[in-house]
């Protein structure tokens, strides 16, 4: 029987992780796109990534998906898919997700605190 530990050691193995540095580096890039896989609340309460699209993570495979009417455009599988949540839970068990339905360049960035410390873009 599985955990949600046993999750997320399989997501943290299979997503690689980048620095805020590095992440911050990558942004505005034409070929990378931010998500935030938080609930509205929690952005709301803390502000996200400048520019980030906001996709819960209960809603990634939907919007991931090209077949559904729920498809976000953003979301195609050449582009680097930079993901962000709270601490980085959240971004792996997404990025775990999103490579399993074919994404392959998808890198959990970590916490949005660890973001907005390093003086990454950041808007409400």
């Amino acid at each position: 029987m599985k955990t949600a530990m046993g999750y997320l050691e399989e997501a943290n193995q299979m997503v690689e992780r980048l620095s805020a540095e590095d992440a911050i580096a990558k942004y505005g890039q034409d070929d990378v796109v931010i998500i935030d896989v938080r609930d509205g609340k929690a952005i709301e309460a803390t502000g996200t990534i400048k520019g980030a699209l906001r996709i819960p993570r209960g809603f990634i495979e939907f919007a991931a998906d090209e077949t559904t009417d729920f498809h976000n455009d953003a979301l195609q599988k050449d582009k680097e898919i930079l993901l962000v949540c709270a601490a980085g839970g959240m971004a792996a068990l997404t990025g775990r997700t999103l490579k399993e339905m074919g994404y392959e360049k998808v890198y959990n960035i970590g916490g949005f605190s660890s973001w907005a410390e390093a003086g990454g873009p950041t808007e409400a």
